[in-house]
């Protein structure tokens, strides 16, 4: 039992198989070979929670007026408040896995298995949701948004072509990945910074452009805006591989959580103050729209429609690698079906392919459904599935603190961390709520749908194992 309030020992070495998906062979040692420290775990957390999505993510929110810019501020306390609760739960069991260990070390194989399933879903859906966001800058450079389904074609597409390249092996998604990130911070900080300089205020429009109330409209906003923030978990996720994990975590994720945010803010401040409140509200590609109300012309447009185009396409490249890695990881613990522990060239290829399915049925039937916001229903469906992990992660830290009530307590640590847990967790639930019905209707499907596979493999594991001893 660890000292509650304090640094907790070390989490118990596992046994013969890995409880943590996706760690790595022990070592020499028993020990995981720690690779990278506070500067690139920082990396890491930031470069992944800049994604494709903040591309369009201004165009989303404009709908709600300058009040988005009042839920960027919410959403980054609550970011950071869930980064300090990882911290803190790395600092009792510096294992990789992230949500999924905590969830299943505090409450067993049915919490992990729901953890990592939510997680996955969060990770195709968010495929799906870039590549309808690639749509709106692949049609500034040839028009494919003027009918709902050669957008819908464009869509797969854009979603196919990263599978592929993951099929071809590891080796070609991280030349393209290196390629994307480069891509992807040009136009970001073009904006960001420039666009400070041809700022108009004329230009934000209303404050709560929604006509109801400020909370309701910051609630809506934060929820789309939380898309943005998926990857606050990195560093927690990679545990195994950071040097001195107990420090190393909770330092960069809250970093690296504090930074993505500084960047989002101001890439959103500069495209509110250069672009009409009107025009963006309509805009498919708002970043486009701002380099061209800039420096004038369509040409600047152009290439950042480009630049973003392959950056998004780069996102996409990496986070389906990474949406095959979750389901390998838990058919190595026996929680997924096996097959999704296949590899060949070192990618999880039936991973992938069930993936890249899954993202371009949910594609079609959104476009098929006839909504004018695709990616905004999407994004508000990964809204839903990330706080699942996050609430379970959450849970597990408020676990522990309650369980070690008894021992000898570090008070103002104990209260500390007992009020970031709870500002998490209400955090987590609040966007619930800020999703909307739509979302969680669909969210709670693909939710349902996980407990009867978990039903199938768990009888399987008893069946393997034989009868009980009596």
């Amino acid at each position: 039992m660890h000292v509650t309030g304090t640094v907790p020992p070390p989490a118990p070495a596992p046994q013969e198989t890995s409880a943590v998906p996706g760690s790595a062979p022990a070592a020499e040692g028993g020990r995981h070979a720690r690779r990278f420290g506070l500067p690139v775990a920082t990396a890491l957390v930031m470069g992944n929670i800049i994604g494709g999505g903040i591309f369009l993510l201004p165009a989303s929110v404009a709908p709600f007026g300058t009040v988005s810019l009042l839920a960027f501020g919410v959403l980054t306390v609550g970011a950071i408040a869930l980064a300090l609760v990882f911290g803190r739960l790395a600092q009792r069991d510096p294992r990789t896995g992230g949500p999924y260990v905590y969830a299943r070390e505090a409450f067993g194989d049915f919490a992990g298995f729901l953890a990592a399933w939510a997680y996955w879903i969060t990770t195709w859906v968010s495929n799906a949701a870039l590549a309808v966001a690639a749509v709106g800058y692949l049609d500034v450079l040839i028009p494919v948004g003027d009918h709902r389904w050669t957008a819908c074609l464009a869509a797969l597409v854009i979603q196919w072509l990263p599978a592929l390249a993951n099929f071809a092996g590891t080796r070609y998604v991280g030349a393209v990945q290196l390629v994307a990130t480069v891509l992807k911070f040009a136009p970001l900080l073009l904006v960001a910074v420039g666009g400070l300089f041809f700022f108009d205020a004329d230009n934000l429009g209303p404050f709560n452009a929604t006509g109801g109330s400020g909370i309701g409209a910051v609630s809506a906003a934060a929820a789309i805006l939380l898309f943005s923030y998926l990857g606050v978990e990195s560093a927690a996720v990679s545990a195994g591989e950071v040097k001195d994990p107990r420090r190393t975590v909770g330092r960069a994720t809250v970093i690296g959580t504090a930074g993505a945010a500084l960047v989002y803010l101001l890439g959103t401040l500069s495209v509110f103050g250069t672009v009409a409140h009107d025009r963006l509200v309509d805009s498919t590609a708002p970043f486009s729209d701002a380099v061209n109300a800039m420096f004038g012309g369509t040409w600047g447009g152009w290439a950042v429609a480009l630049a973003a185009l392959v950056s998004m396409t780069g996102c996409l490249n990496g986070w389906t690698l990474l949406s095959a890695q979750t389901p390998y990881a838990a058919a190595k613990d026996g929680l997924f079906p096996a097959a999704f522990a296949r590899r060949r060239r070192g990618v999880p290829t039936t991973g992938v392919a069930v993936t890249v399915v899954l993202a371009s049925l949910l594609t079609v039937y959104n476009y098929a459904a006839g909504s004018a916001k695709v990616f905004e229903v999407l994004v508000l469906v990964t809204t839903f599935t990330a706080t699942v992990p996050y609430l379970l992660a959450t849970a597990a830290q408020i676990f522990h603190l309650v369980c070690g009530q008894g021992e000898k307590v570090d008070r103002a640590r104990f209260v500390r961390d007992g009020v970031i847990a709870a500002v998490a967790a209400g955090f987590s639930l609040w966007l619930v709520a800020g999703a909307g019905y739509a979302a969680v209707y669909q969210g709670v499907l693909f939710l349902f749908a996980g407990v009867l596979v978990y039903a199938v493999m768990a009888a399987r594991r008893r069946r393997a194992e034989g009868p009980a001893a009596p």
